[in-house]
């Protein structure tokens, strides 16, 4: 067996690119989606929550099955989901059927990730959070890429179904080039660490902290993101390009992850994200003007680095928990996130009943949504001042061995 890192690496971005390419396009056809199937807020909550929730439901059994099966037979599965959603996307009829195919589209994205974090982590084990990073640059890749094609073939007046099917050109290069790669096996495999010690090693308390903590983390980057037309289109006439802008910080951002990461620590990264995110939101509710665009910036630098950083941190400071560890973090990520959206298309529909406005409703959701960086900032700050005492323990221990 002959392991090709680099090509692995190029293929798993590719697949990764695909996941952005569904969350652009979704993000950018989904007032129209409402207006030609004539759904209400809360139907297109639902529709939209599915994706979120099929996404952890395949992370977590994935990250499960992943030692077993072994990570290209997971990525075969999640081949064939995407080409099967993509395609009953494109002929659509309705709610149910944008319902299904939708969850196929969250199935196929976090098998994926079920598949490429555990990838990643074990082609470079000496430079994990840099690589997650890298890798996952290409998921707001995706999402700009994805947003300028709904933008131009908007201008062209080609139809929505066309733009869809738009993703299935990168979807049938990855799925060739991972048929025809060797894969390793994971880092947990080969390492020696058993079954057992990965599960012992999920109830570390720093792990279960993390893992609550990802809940703030995804929605404050994915549900802004996904929502961001519906949110903004009555505050903005190029709501969409805010998240193209925002989205473009990111891809920035975690391109130069290693220069980053050689000047902060992770866990400080993080708190220095969950503030900028804060500043971000606050921004996108209460700005107008050539000043939102300003606003999308610093919301983009804030939330550039959560989603690998969460997951270079976990994978770093306790490797033992192993794939499972990386996908129960992504699931949770997810999950959260469908939660919180059902629950906000149903607000957004009731705001405006109430007060017959979508701007203010808007911007309701916006600020309600704040609450979460905040909470992290506290939840951060904390991490930051434990993981210095924990490196002074090391440091005192170490010196007092050697005396």
């Amino acid at each position: 067996m002959q392991i090709n890192r680099t090509q692995l690496f190029r293929a798993s971005c590719l697949s990764l690119l695909v996941t952005g390419l569904s969350f652009g396009i979704r993000a950018g056809i989904l007032n129209k989606l409402g207006t030609d199937f004539q759904l209400d807020k809360a139907q297109l909550g639902a529709i939209t929550a599915t994706a979120f929730w099929g996404f952890p439901l395949a992370v977590v059994i994935g990250g499960m099955v992943v030692d077993i099966i072994g990570m290209k037979k997971l990525l075969v599965l999640a081949f064939i989901f995407h080409l099967v959603g993509i395609v009953l996307t494109i002929f659509a009829n309705g709610y149910w059927t944008l319902f299904l195919s939708t969850l196929l589209v969250g199935l196929a994205n976090g098998t994926v990730e079920a598949a490429c974090n555990p990838l990643v982590a074990g082609l470079y084990t000496d430079n994990k959070t840099t690589k997650l990073n890298h890798f996952h640059l290409w998921f707001p890749s995706g999402i700009v890429i994805g947003t300028v094609i709904v933008f131009l073939l908007n201008k062209l007046g080609l139809s929505w179904q066309i733009q869809v099917a738009t993703m299935l050109i990168p979807t049938v290069i990855y799925g060739f080039l991972f048929s025809k790669l060797d894969f390793p096996v994971t880092e947990r495999v080969a390492s020696g660490v058993s079954y057992g010690g990965m599960f012992k090693a999920l109830l570390n308390p720093l792990f279960l902290f993390m893992f609550v903590c990802m809940f703030g983390t995804a929605i404050t980057e994915l549900f802004t993101g996904q929502w961001i037309d519906v949110l903004l289109k009555n505050v903005t006439d190029n709501a969409l390009l805010i998240l193209t802008l925002d989205t473009g910080v990111m891809v920035l951002g975690r391109a130069f992850a290693k220069p980053v990461l050689k000047k902060i620590s992770p866990q400080a990264l993080l708190l220095v994200s969950a503030i900028l995110a804060a500043l971000g939101i606050f921004m996108l509710s209460t700005v107008t003007g050539p000043l939102i665009y300003v606003a999308a910036i610093v919301f983009g630098m804030g939330v550039c680095f959560f989603w690998p950083t969460m997951l270079g941190f976990v994978n770093t400071n306790i490797p033992a928990t192993g794939a499972l560890g990386l996908n129960l973090m992504g699931g949770a990520g997810m999950f959260s996130v469908a939660i919180f959206t059902l629950f906000m298309g149903g607000f957004y529909d009731r705001i405006v009943k109430e007060a017959g406005s979508d701007t203010l409703a808007g911007k309701q959701v916006l600020q309600a949504t704040l609450v979460i960086p905040i909470i992290l900032i506290v939840a951060f700050t904390g991490l930051v001042i434990y993981m210095r005492s924990k490196t002074k323990t090391k440091i005192e221990s170490a010196a007092a061995v050697q005396v």
